[in-house]
């Protein structure tokens, strides 16, 4: 047990209408008696991925000692939860299966959002069939052949990109516009290099598997004061377990002794742009 960073639901607040429940990934948070509840300090993983999901700002974060966040007890709570019935995550958390206390049958209350493929949101397999190609007709005489476009170059200034790895004072990082992207990002869309890199810095990072956010914050924070840093832009997958990412950076630039403006770019799970703004 340590300090840490953990969901804290205030009861007098919280009016037990259940919004928070699907966006927490862990299954943490349920509905009981009228009102939300966490169910165990080792299901929270403390990103906070709830916390824009209650209207009555219930949900908060907190620093207190709590257990560690635990995957191996989170997957065992998910594969026995009653209202999404046993999933096999055995491929997604190393076939491991551990003990850990569950809430009896009458704590299983039903959410009205039910995660019908079980676990996180964003590791649901989908399929997303390509649309056949329009067969032209057949031309009166061969057309002149003409050279195909040039494939679009790579945007990318540097290496390494990860932020676990990057050194926040680098030269590239001087003055720059900073990229800071979900790894998910750079694999949905196709216009990753030309459109969102292009002219920008670049430090990927993952909210739900990475660890070490204090580091990434002090590495950010260093990256706004000793890098000067122009901007930031976030860029993140809609799925609830990337929401931690854009406040990483929040958090990383009030922290620092000067302001820079951040940018949020939220992907859908097929590479469409569902919002672009300035925070």
């Amino acid at each position: 047990m340590a300090v840490r960073k953990i969901v804290h639901i205030d009861e007098d607040l919280c009016d037990g209408c259940g919004d928070c429940v699907p966006s927490c990934a862990e299954g943490a948070i349920q509905i009981i008696g009228g009102k939300a509840v966490l169910l165990a300090d080792n299901l929270c993983d403390g990103l906070g991925a709830c916390l824009g999901e209650c209207p009555q700002g219930a949900i908060t974060i907190e620093e207190r000692d709590a257990d560690d966040f635990d995957e191996e007890a989170v997957h065992d709570h998910i594969t026995h939860m009653p209202d999404m019935g046993p999933v096999d995550l055995g491929a997604l958390m190393g076939g491991r299966l551990t003990a850990a206390p569950l809430p009896g049958p009458g704590h299983g209350h039903g959410h009205g959002h039910g995660h019908g493929h079980g676990g996180c949101p964003g590791s649901r397999m989908q399929h997303f069939p390509v649309a056949p190609a329009a067969v032209p007709a057949a031309p009166a005489a061969a057309p002149t052949p003409t050279a195909a476009p040039a494939p679009a170059g790579s945007e990318l200034r540097q290496w390494p990109i990860q932020l676990h790895l990057v050194n926040p004072t680098a030269p590239y990082f001087m003055g720059a516009h900073l990229l800071l992207a979900a790894d998910c990002c750079a694999f949905a869309t196709a216009e990753f290099h030309q459109r969102f890199l292009r002219g920008k810095a670049l430090a990927m990072a993952c909210p739900k598997l990475d660890q070490g956010r204090e580091i990434y914050r002090q590495k950010l924070t260093a990256m706004v004061d000793q890098a000067r840093l122009d901007t930031i832009t976030v860029m993140l997958m809609e799925v609830p377990c990337c929401n931690g990412l854009l406040g990483l950076a929040q958090e990383a630039v009030a922290a620092a002794g000067r302001k820079v403006p951040i940018k949020l770019v939220v992907l859908g799970v097929q590479g469409q742009v569902v919002r672009e703004d300035w925070c």
